[in-house]
């Protein structure tokens, strides 16, 4: 039986600002943004490469106001994201050189926390 992580969610604050910084400055595709109803908007975003997508909105209920995550994802190379963030304008981190890895980091407009990780091999 596979156990497939496909959709994790983020709690963010004003939707359409987060739809800018995740599909605009990050270049990240926005597969699905619709407005039900003034209370209820769902927004899906999948890194490219990826087959886990995020998702955010208004009047989904699946994180406490105010909360926060923390998402590592694997890159094949550290030094490239990290050029590929700041060419985007996404204030980032210098590649963290640890023994299990190479990490760079950086925050999302509302707080969430994404390592990306270049796995290091012996």
């Amino acid at each position: 039986m596979d156990f497939r992580i496909e959709l994790i969610p983020l709690a963010v604050q004003d939707v359409d600002r987060s739809v800018e910084f995740y599909g605009k400055q990050l270049g990240w595709s926005v597969d699905f943004d619709q407005t039900v109803s003034p209370e209820l908007r769902f927004v899906q975003v999948t890194p490219p490469g990826s087959a886990c997508s995020i998702c955010f909105g208004t009047g989904l209920d699946m994180m406490p106001q105010g909360s926060a995550q923390f998402i590592q994802v694997v890159v094949a190379d550290a030094d490239e994201a990290c050029a590929l963030l700041r060419r985007r304008g996404v204030e980032c981190s210098d590649v963290d050189e640890q023994p299990w890895g190479r990490f760079v980091r950086f925050d999302d407009p509302d707080g969430n926390r994404w390592a990306l990780q270049q796995i290091v091999r012996p």
